[in-house]
């Protein structure tokens, strides 16, 4: 039987196997998946497989043949088993959808995602900003993930929605954070099965779910009477007509929901991460943090708030929060199932095969990256990055679904670390254990708790 099975996998020339038993990986990769995807990128080849959980799973490793997954074959792809679940939970969005339906829906989205559309909400991002500190006190200390949760869901309401949710912030974040930390038990084994039990915890997600499609179709059914006049995102989306559609028809309620839902929840969990942990490394650094605080100091004298038009010369906190992406991406992995047979850099892919692809392992491979896992903002001159292959770095996936928001997520990751900056430094204590919780973000285990401090 080995010998059959040592015929067949050189026939069909199959990518080198992870040793061990089925059950012994899913426990590894489902109790400490960033240790055990570590582990895998130390293996001497670009292409590594494994089982785990009845899954025949590819990870890849190399920045060419994840071009050749995300962009050179993309449509040979459909989503992973974490978006296929995520469908169940969040709707038929732009981030769930597949085939001809997704290309229909990022047709429609995509005029109200243009560049200058995004530049209109600048002012906005910084304003939310300026509200959060207004209530910080110097010397007392916070949850900086609760800060930037508040933050960040006030943005992405008023820019999408048109509307400050604070009368229902409590509520919303609760509801929010509900959905994200219960998703993860819908990606084990046995997690479609779950979800349809009288559990406690499933209880709480169909009502969390409940909540959000309330507030969400109320907004919808009064926009609609409204009529477009607004210049949110929500606007728009009502608005917009599939110019290859004979009828020009637009979306239905239940697409808007779905739509609105899923960039409601991305789109603020992920910043949100991508903030926190850009405090967290510069607490850790000082002399980052120095050099941070005399560029904003420099460009925002008399503590005005950041504009657009600062972007261009906000350098160093670009590569800042670059930095910080790259050592912890909110995004840590991405899912593709084979629709068919194919081949990646020389491997077969059989049909169904999942095909790992993770920015944790990418962004810290020495390959790329020097010292991979120190923060070195300054690594990240031009020259640097002219020849980096570009799916070294990755932290908005890329090719035919790649963030529709990218360029919003970097101008309100810039604008908003300026804008703090500029007034506030956090200390994180030092005998305080910060450990990532890979959900469906890059979160924290027991939230961030920091002491705020006053910059004089």
């Amino acid at each position: 039987m080995q010998l059959k099975n040592l015929l067949n996998r050189r026939r069909r020339n199959l990518p080198p196997k992870v040793k061990g038993p089925g059950a012994g990986v899913f426990l590894r990769l489902y109790g400490d998946p960033l240790a055990y995807l570590e582990t895998l990128r130390h293996k001497r080849c670009d292409v590594v497989s494994f089982r785990a959980a009845g899954e025949r799973i590819y990870l890849v490793k190399n920045p060419e043949l994840i071009h050749e997954v995300l962009v050179t074959k993309g449509r040979q792809f459909s989503k992973g088993r974490s978006l296929e679940r995520a469908r169940q939970v969040f709707g038929n969005g732009l981030l769930t959808s597949e085939g001809n339906f997704y290309l229909r829906q990022r047709r429609l989205m995509q005029p109200a995602f243009h560049p200058q559309r995004i530049n209109s909400f600048a002012e906005t991002m910084t304003q939310h900003a300026n509200r959060v500190m207004t209530e910080w006190r110097d010397g007392e200390s916070r949850d900086l993930y609760a800060e930037m949760a508040r933050l960040t869901l006030g943005v992405v309401s008023q820019t999408l929605l048109g509307t400050d949710v604070d009368a229902e912030a409590a509520k919303v974040r609760k509801a929010v954070s509900t959905l994200m930390s219960i998703f993860p038990l819908l990606m084990l084994p046995l997690g479609q099965f779950l979800q349809r039990l009288p559990l406690p915890v499933m209880r709480r997600l169909r009502r969390a779910r409940a909540e959000l499609d309330e507030i969400l179709y109320r907004l919808i059914n009064a926009r609609r009477k409204e009529g477009p006049a607004r210049s949110d995102l929500l606007s728009m989306l009502l608005a917009a007509q599939d110019p290859e559609s004979a009828t020009g028809e637009g979306m239905t309620d239940e697409q808007l929901h779905d739509e609105v839902l899923i960039i409601f929840l991305a789109g603020h969990d992920t910043t949100n991460v991508a903030l926190c942990w850009t405090w967290y490394l510069l607490s850790q650094h000082p002399e980052i943090e120095a050099r941070l605080h005399a560029e904003v100091d420099h460009i925002l004298a008399n503590e005005r708030s950041p504009v657009r038009a600062d972007l261009a010369e906000l350098d160093y906190t670009r590569k800042v929060v670059t930095e910080s992406m790259r050592l912890y991406p909110p995004v840590w992995n991405i899912t593709r199932r084979a629709n068919e047979s194919c081949e990646i850099g020389g491997y077969d892919v059989p049909r169904r095969t999942l095909v790992l692809m993770s920015q944790w392992v990418m962004h810290r491979d020495p390959h790329y990256f020097d010292a991979p896992t120190e923060f070195r903002p300054e690594r990240w001159t031009k020259e640097f990055q002219a020849r980096l292959p570009k799916f070294a770095y990755f932290p908005f996936g890329g090719g035919l679904r790649g963030c529709i928001g990218e360029t919003f997520a970097w101008m309100e990751l810039v604008l908003v670390v300026a804008a703090i900056a500029r007034r506030w430094r956090f200390e994180v204590a030092a005998k305080k254990k910060i450990v990532p919780n890979p959900l469906f973000t890059l979160r924290f285990k027991n939230g961030l708790p920091a002491s705020l401090v006053r910059r004089r």
